[in-house]
């Protein structure tokens, strides 16, 4: 029994572009965002008691906010640069990769966001607890969990005898 949508090759790149596209506009949205007030936060009167190494965080967490911002877009230029082309399969393959990478480096901005604002409000090593256990629960639901059902669903069909 052949379980699953009857779709053509192109219907399936068609159904899987939108709904990535729908993926990577929350995600888009929350990192240009982040990265907005990151980048603003440097011109708060604040910025000048940082220390040396909050100012290091500081950077780094926008470099990695601009390069998460810079992956989630990409999907969309590497769609305007092949469109047309009779691509679509090989785009939307292309796409998802970008758009994970795009999720761990907004994972990454986040960590370090939270970290410099924690060390900043608590001043203690209270602060990388915190930030630890956020850290987890965002792998937990961003890349394990999807991860998971992956897995499921190849035992399951192992099991019924279905191969990979």
């Amino acid at each position: 029994m052949k379980r699953g949508r009857r779709e053509t090759e192109e219907e399936r790149a068609d159904r899987r572009w939108n709904e990535l596209l729908q993926e990577v506009r929350v995600a888009q949205t929350g990192g240009q965002v982040l990265l907005a007030f990151l980048l603003g936060a440097a011109f708060a009167p604040r910025f000048e008691e940082l220390t040396t190494p909050e100012v290091h965080l500081y950077v780094l967490t926008v470099v990695l906010g601009a390069a998460s911002t810079g992956a989630l877009i990409g999907p969309v230029t590497l769609h305007r640069f092949v469109t047309g082309r009779r691509l679509k399969p090989e785009t939307v393959d292309l796409a998802s990769i970008l758009t994970v990478v795009g999720l761990f480096l907004l994972l990454c901005t986040v960590t370090c966001a939270m970290l410099l604002i924690t060390l900043l409000v608590l001043q203690s090593g209270t602060a990388y607890w915190i930030v630890l256990g956020l850290f987890i629960w965002f792998v937990l639901c961003w890349f394990a969990m999807p991860i998971y059902a992956l897995w499921r669903q190849k035992r399951t069909r192992r099991r019924r005898g279905g191969g990979d």
